[in-house]
């Protein structure tokens, strides 16, 4: 399969899919695929200009909203994640991604999908310490921070594509691994960037999350931007097998003659050639002239490209967005996740799928096929109406839920976090639904007795899912007696009181006031967990 990858995209759509059609024409090929690695900007209008963090003298229009609106097409299936200039507003109407345009499918804040048998994984944003270990609370209309924070890269998203199992074909992310550059031409890497340098000695080339997702998922190939140049390295992998036996020799003293030959079947072992695997990384720049922003790939799949692509939903992700369900946080303070060493807390810290669990996920799915289900949910822009848009001030837009994510988070079963994050501030659900196609709004605009107003689509009431997430409000009891604090002076007791009456768990925001008046009492014994690696996440620095 012919797959072009684009490093950053900056909006300039068509003059991606033209310098495309000339390398076919020239090599006499057909590209089957493009894949963006960030900074894509679907801008679909000029309120959705406002979301993007850069100064206002880079706020440009570019070309995708001419895609969105239906007056161009997107020639070849194009996959994309978020980078750090994006519409923000708009990507987070689809957290577990979604068609922003026909034929331009968003990969969300983490997705892996297939397209004709090859596994396509991904994650948007880039990485700040201090917002890593926070839930996803930003929604529009954003602040001076939060339109930043929001494509900050969370603790969720990777930890849900550790759980991973299997080979991964393709990996794209909008960061570099840290440390990838000790696998290429560093010399070479640095007379192009030679203010890398200090960044490389104290180790702050790079996302420490991504290098830690490079050792876990070891995908074939792995595409990034980001950094504006082009830069390619191959990651070994040691997949030895034999490591637990080294360890368990080096503790072994036995020395009966069972003992000996388990020792000579070991060091047979060892002696066996180890498998490598080599992960094929490459850094592109910018859509610029004169500038490397654009590769071709032919990557071999067991299925045949020709005719049309099949993009799937992956079934293992699928069942790990539903086993992680009740880890989503919609707050503004650091949260941790469940690890091998919880103390004495019993709690699924593994969500790599079980047989039964990929089974139940096919019970949902009639077909793993991503439906061709793109709305709009909102207008495009309008070149003649708009030009002076540099030089008016357009307020942000309030938040906005996309039919496309309701409908995937009612099928399998989950919850929404940008309607969580909503409810849990106390705002009120905005209505879903498309707004009037763009091909019948022109008909309209020229000649009003060629479409009928049933023909549009309205938006209707709120719709979105209910959280499927249940708060226990039962207090565990104490296992032992805690010895009495002799600081403490002993009051007599009181007169029992009418027990309260029982929480309604209907309403989301109500929920948030219960939980925070009850005072939770556990055991006394039980230890405090401490983060060990908390001060690593937490590094503070400039975007």
């Amino acid at each position: 399969m012919k797959i072009a990858v684009e490093g950053c995209a900056h909006g300039e759509l068509e003059r991606i899919y033209e310098t495309i059609q000339g390398i076919e024409k020239e090599r006499n090929i057909k590209v089957d695929l493009l894949l963006c690695c960030g900074d894509f900007q679907s801008t679909r209008n000029v309120t959705d200009l406002q979301t993007m963090a850069v100064p206002r003298k880079y706020l440009d229009m570019c070309t995708f909203y001419k895609y969105y609106s239906g007056e161009l097409v997107a020639p070849i299936l194009t996959i994309f994640i978020g980078g750090n200039h994006e519409a923000s507003n708009y990507l987070q109407e689809l957290p577990y991604g979604g068609w922003v345009a026909p034929n331009i499918y968003y990969l969300g804040y983490a997705g892996v999908v297939t397209v004709n048998g090859i596994r396509i994984a991904g994650i948007s944003g880039i990485y700040k310490g201090h917002d890593f270990l926070r839930g996803h609370h930003e929604f529009p209309p954003y602040t001076e921070k939060t339109c930043r924070s929001v494509y900050h890269v969370r603790q969720l998203e990777v930890f849900r594509l550790k759980q991973l199992s299997g080979k991964v074909d393709i990996f794209m992310s909008h960061d570099w691994p840290r440390g990838i550059q000790e696998y290429g031409n560093k010399a070479q890497l640095l007379r192009f960037k030679p203010h890398f340098t200090q960044d490389i000695e104290s180790g702050q080339l790079g996302s420490r999350p991504l290098e830690e997702l490079l050792k876990a998922v070891q995908p074939t190939y792995w595409f990034a931007a980001h950094l504006h140049c082009k830069f390619a390295a191959l990651v070994p992998h040691n997949r030895n097998s034999n490591k637990q036996l080294d360890t368990d020799d080096s503790s072994s003293s036995s020395s009966d003659s069972e003992g000996e030959n388990e020792d000579k079947d070991n060091i047979s072992l060892q002696q066996e050639p180890v498998a490598v695997a080599v992960t094929k990384f490459l850094a592109l720049d910018k859509c610029l002239p004169k500038r490397r922003f654009l590769q071709v790939l032919d990557i071999p799949t067991s299925e045949s490209p020709e005719g049309k692509l099949t993009l799937e939903y992956d079934a293992e992700w699928l069942s790990i967005l539903l086993t992680t369900n009740h880890l989503i946080s919609v707050k503004d303070t650091n949260y941790y996740l469940p690890g091998k060493k919880a103390g004495s807390i019993e709690e699924r810290c593994n969500f790599t799928p079980t047989a039964e669990e990929l089974s139940h996920i096919r019970t949902k799915f009639e077909s793993l096929e991503v439906p061709q289900n793109f709305c709009r949910t909102a207008s495009a822009f309008d070149p003649d109406e708009e030009h002076n848009y540099k030089q008016i001030h357009i307020e942000q837009a309030n938040a906005q839920l996309n039919p496309q994510c309701i409908e995937f988070c009612t099928i399998l079963g989950i919850d929404d976090p940008l309607c969580l994050a909503m409810l849990a501030n106390g705002k009120d659900l905005p209505p879903t639904g498309s707004i009037l196609d763009s091909s019948a709004k022109l008909k309209l605009k020229h000649n009003p007795k060629d479409v009928s107003i049933d023909e549009s689509s309205t938006l209707s009431e709120p719709s979105a899912t209910p959280p499927k997430r249940k708060l226990n409000l039962s207090l565990p009891a104490p296992t032992a007696a805690a010895e009495p604090d002799r600081n403490v002076i002993d009051l007599p007791d009181e007169v029992d009181e009418e027990p309260a009456p029982p929480i309604n768990v209907t309403d989301e925001s109500k929920i948030e006031e219960s939980t925070e008046n009850i005072s939770i009492c556990g055991s006394p014994n039980l230890k405090k967990l401490k983060r060990r690696n908390q001060s690593i996440y937490q590094a503070e620095d400039d975007d």
